[in-house]
């Protein structure tokens, strides 16, 4: 992966850390299979660690001190102005292939949910780029049925029906 490029993982560590000051141990704790932001990805410790040194080497992110404790210290991270730039910029983004929306939409969600921030900007955003790809898989197909397309059509078919659904109720409150 190229430096200047960061993986959902580290983008989802940065969305924690925007929220306050933390340490590697606590943001484990919210990928964890029960945790809050774990519904949406699973990630364990090791790779959280990684993804806070990443942060760190690309000044998104910086360690500011450590708690001593019964255990290894915990290094407070958080994020910095330029981090925080990027994760806004990355979080009115909407995912470009339905693929990725499994996780990657549902991350973007559950950040903004818990920032406190109305997703329906992102909404609108996700409806109109997911609208291309819904008029490329209605095009009627000749020849034998297609079981790629049939399941990406059902998929987009999906996604569109949950955006409706959340952006109607968001917007009833």
């Amino acid at each position: 992966m190229p430096p200047n490029q960061l993986s959902v993982t580290e983008y989802a560590v940065l969305g924690i850390l925007g929220e306050g000051p933390t340490h590697g141990f606590a943001i484990a704790r919210l990928f964890a299979p029960n945790g809050e932001v774990g519904r949406v990805i699973t990630v364990r410790r090791p790779l959280i660690y990684r993804a806070l040194d990443r942060l760190s080497l690309a000044h998104l992110a910086e360690a500011i001190h450590a708690e001593p404790g019964a255990g290894p210290q915990r290094i407070i991270h958080r994020i910095t102005p330029t981090g925080r730039r990027r994760l806004n910029r990355w979080l009115r983004q909407p995912v470009q292939h339905v693929r990725e929306m499994r996780i990657e939409l549902l991350l973007k969600l559950t950040l903004l949910q818990r920032a406190g921030r109305s997703p329906l900007p992102l909404i609108t955003a996700q409806k109109a780029a997911l609208h291309p790809t819904l008029a490329a898989l209605e095009s009627p197909r000749r020849g034998a049925p297609n079981h790629v397309e049939l399941w990406r059509r059902h998929n987009a078919l999906a996604v569109a029906a949950f955006l409706d659904d959340l952006e109607d109720a968001w917007e009833t409150g």
